[in-house]
């Protein structure tokens, strides 16, 4: 073995005691795009992401600009939506128009619609006329409709064309076939309207002469301003792998898949939670240090002035707290358990209003049956936590004020709960970001005012 030799294995063997972001810094530093591959190769894309973004923002540009436009396509399709847009937005045109065109359309038209429109432009004219027309029509749609979460690539025939031309077709455009995900082959008209949908199945067992007309069945479609809850429906109420998605005048705009639809779901769903706790965007730590703290607080922010209010209630009653000391104790109890009820009622909400269960007009039913839960469950927690304020002091009307404040507060707290969300809607404002504050500090002033007005009027029996 000669010396070369050993220096290579000698190397080999230190480079993997390194830590792995040690090494790819110093690949990156050396510009040295294969090594950076082979590193990256082994992992999981979970694991790939999590190198690039433990790196600085200007080694994390550096990394996507050297690798293979397949490569950091993954990263950009793996990233939080709002980091993958920084991503692109930070790369050169003609690089991110290599990048983007790695990406599926519905992907590439919703990076390209958060882009601004001159950056958006500059990138689009690096595409096809055609392709780049297609992935404007596509950023216009609203995010959470058909036409938002559709790919334009249909799997589409004429009604002209016969069963042997489309099995043609598969066998020698496999890099094509590939890009429609399964798609049952759609047949559509002289003006582009979809008119049948053709099983596997059915290719495979007709005459390879038969006209794909003979053997299709009639499609579902859904137009490209169906919303995401009337797509969950659809796709729970049948077994459809995908449907096809037609403008106003009934031509094939694209395909909308069910996999796309559970995404946006989930995605939704995450984003709901993320904004009850007051993280607004898709934030990760990779972003820079100054977007996070702003964006946090300007919520934090909004709940010191809301909670002054809810301290000032105390402010009012100090004679009534240096009075009878217990009652300190029990104020956070009450406050605390009936925001407890409350948010269960905002979940409820937030979840029918996700299903399309309930709309704002429904705010007064929706009161009632909270109502109603709020008075069973508010009775059962008073009568506990009073009779663990008389064992604890003795005094059966200190269990009284107590077990009393905490039924009413219970009944207040899921009332908000449950038709603030719905209120918010119907003011176009975001129910699960403005939900949780406003249910906070009700249910803390409502509590603690509760709890030291009714100790004020029975003060004698307290002491």
């Amino acid at each position: 073995m000669t010396d070369d030799q050993d220096q290579i294995e000698l190397d080999t063997a230190e480079d993997s005691q390194r830590p792995m972001r040690e090494q790819i810094k110093e690949a990156l530093d050396q510009r040295d795009a294969e090594k950076i591959e082979s590193l990256l190769a082994p992992l999981p894309i979970s694991g790939k992401m999590r190198q690039l973004l433990s790196l600085s923002q200007d080694d994390r540009d550096l990394l996507l600009e050297l690798v293979n436009a397949e490569l950091a396509a993954d990263l950009v399709e793996e990233a939080p939506h709002e980091t993958a847009t920084d991503l692109v937005e930070r790369m050169e045109a003609g690089r991110a128009a290599e990048v983007l065109d790695e990406l599926d359309s519905d992907l590439q038209a919703d990076l390209i619609g958060d882009l601004d429109t001159e950056e958006a432009e500059a990138i689009l004219s690096r595409f096809d006329p055609e392709e780049a027309a297609d992935l404007r029509r596509l950023a216009a749609y609203e995010d959470d409709t058909a036409g938002g979460l559709m790919v334009a690539e249909a799997f589409s025939f004429p009604d002209t064309a016969t069963v042997g031309a489309v099995l043609r077709g598969m066998v020698s455009e496999d890099d094509d076939f590939e890009r429609y995900r399964g798609q049952h082959p759609y047949v559509v008209d002289a003006d582009d309207r979809p008119v049948g949908v053709v099983s596997l199945r059915g290719l495979l067992t007709a005459k390879r002469s038969d006209k794909l007309t003979t053997i299709m069945t009639t499609p579902m479609t859904v137009s490209v301003d169906t919303t995401l809850d009337e797509l969950q429906d659809l796709f729970d109420g049948n077994n459809y792998l995908g449907l096809p998605v037609v403008e106003k005048d009934g031509r094939i705009a694209g395909v909308v898949s069910r996999s796309a639809v559970d995404a946006a779901a989930l995605e939704r769903a995450e984003s709901s939670s993320l904004k009850r706790q007051g993280v607004v965007g898709d934030e990760v730590r990779a972003m820079p240090l100054w977007l996070r703290s702003r964006r946090r607080l300007a919520w934090l922010s909004a709940n010191i002035v809301l909670n002054i209010i809810a301290a000032s209630v105390i402010s009012a009653y100090e004679e009534t707290l240096a009075a009878v000391i217990a009652i300190a104790v029990f104020l956070p109890m009450v406050s605390d358990m009936s925001g407890c009820s409350g948010n269960q009622a905002v979940g409820v909400t937030m979840r029918e209003l996700s299903l399309g269960i309930v709309q704002p007009k429904d705010a007064f039913r929706v009161w009632l049956k909270e109502v109603s839960v709020g008075v069973i469950n508010g009775l059962a927690l008073g009568v506990l936590i009073g009779l663990v304020a008389f064992a604890w002091k003795g005094n059966p009307y200190l269990g009284l004020v107590i077990g009393l404040a905490l039924a009413i507060n219970t009944v207040i707290a899921v009332s908000i709960g449950g038709v603030v969300p719905l209120l918010l809607k119907r003011l176009n404002q975001d129910p699960a970001a403005a939900s949780g504050p406003l249910l906070t500090t009700i249910t803390d002033m409502a509590g603690f005012f509760l709890v030291l007005s009714l100790a004020t009027l029975m003060m004698p029996l307290l002491l």
